[in-house]
């Protein structure tokens, strides 16, 4: 048994404890949750921090595979740019992807995340996660415009959804975005997709989606053009709503990623659709737009919002911490205690995963991670604050 407290423990279970106590098993389950009312006795068996405790981290999107890529790619130019980018760099030797994706991983736990969704268009990661010490949910990715290659395109996932089963990992497949996907695609989709737990998909990400959906013009045309990918006949959703509505399966949890540009209106109505997740990953929206996701708005209309890094290529580390730092720092109505609902209860929810992870209470296994280095007497963090994986 290991016993810990610190100066305040946000449990998710109520509400924050100060210098609580917490007995965890030698596994790291959870024990006991006591609140001492502030009054913590001596003991030579309880490890005391001045900082707070929170659950493990949960990162609701990843791309462990683009870890290779990281430095390579200028920020600032815009998602059409990005993808012309990424198309032309993604392709590196098996050694580097390896390489690169395990640094990741070590990286990732090192700074308290504990749970993943993790984007996969190839199997180079496999293996890394299954020695990994973080819990992996792989989301196969699916991407094709050219209606004419939808069938190919469901075929290349399947073959790699049977790769991750001979790895003895769980997935489910996924649409990349409404301005990759074809309607004939996302029909063979609905029916692949059909009993998925969770799903996840690229949304409102640039303004140029819009105009590429509606007019089927814009820059996301341009890079579409300048890859050597624009097909003859163009077949998308004619709107971010309806297509979330109709186009997109409705079993399960579905994980909306960036949110950058979404309005109230596509907002109210995306929200018809039970168990919807926002997943917003600040440092990459900057990276790669220059803005943030509208998250007094998100707020403002009960969404359940979750948080996750992108990869490499679009951001600098791959911390949970420093996307909440960044959130903090914008949104200053935010509170911590609100943020690390995000970043930990509401991810675990969304990957159906909160019997075990997202809050610290007897018989789940949620990790836990100390925050130091930060402001105790307003509750906020400071730029040097950081955290690291007490169990």
């Amino acid at each position: 048994m290991k016993r810990f407290s610190a100066q305040y423990i946000f449990t998710n279970a109520g509400p924050p404890l100060k210098r609580g106590l917490i007995t965890a098993g030698d596994d790291g389950s959870i024990v006991k949750v006591e609140d001492t009312g502030g009054s913590l006795s001596e003991s030579h068996l309880t490890e005391f921090h001045n900082g707070i405790i929170v659950p493990g981290f949960v990162n609701c999107h990843c791309h462990l595979e683009l870890s290779h890529l990281k430095g390579i790619i200028p920020a600032g130019k815009g998602l059409g740019n990005f993808i012309i980018k990424i198309r032309a760099v993604r392709d590196s030797s098996p050694d580097t992807i390896v390489s690169a994706a395990a640094e990741a991983d070590k990286q990732m736990y090192g700074e308290g995340i504990v749970l993943c969704a993790d984007i996969c268009n190839m199997p180079a990661t496999f293996d890394i996660k299954n020695k990994s010490r973080i819990t992996y949910i792989n989301l196969i990715e699916v991407f094709g415009i050219d209606p004419a290659k939808a069938g190919k395109r469901i075929g290349e996932a399947v073959r790699l959804s049977a790769e991750a089963d001979r790895a003895g990992l769980s997935w489910s497949i996924i649409p990349h975005s409404l301005y990759s996907v074809s309607l004939p695609l996302f029909r063979l989709l609905r029916e692949k997709t059909a009993d998925n737990l969770v799903t996840s998909i690229h949304f409102m990400e640039t303004g140029e989606e819009k105009v590429f959906l509606s007019h089927h013009t814009g820059l996301l045309r341009d890079s579409y053009e300048a890859s050597g990918l624009l097909p003859d006949k163009i077949q998308l959703p004619d709107d971010h709503s309806t297509a979330i509505l109709s186009e997109v399966t409705s079993s399960g949890n579905l994980i909306l990623v960036h949110n950058t540009f979404a309005d109230g209106k596509t907002i109210k109505e995306v929200q018809k659709r039970k168990n919807t997740f926002w997943c917003i990953c600040p440092n990459s929206n900057e990276y790669i737009e220059n803005k943030l996701p509208p998250v007094d708005l998100l707020k403002s209309e009960n969404c359940d919002i979750v948080t996750g890094t992108d990869s490499l290529a679009s951001n600098r580390r791959l911390s949970i911490l420093e996307e909440l730092k960044t959130i903090q720092h914008h949104f200053q109505s935010v509170t911590l205690e609100e943020m690390i609902r995000w970043a930990t209860l509401n991810g675990a929810r969304a990957l159906g995963m909160d019997n075990i992870f997202g809050s610290i209470k007897p018989g789940k296994k949620p990790g836990l991670v100390l925050l130091e280095n930060v402001d105790l007497q307003n509750i906020k963090l400071l730029t040097e604050s950081r955290a690291s994986l007490l169990i």
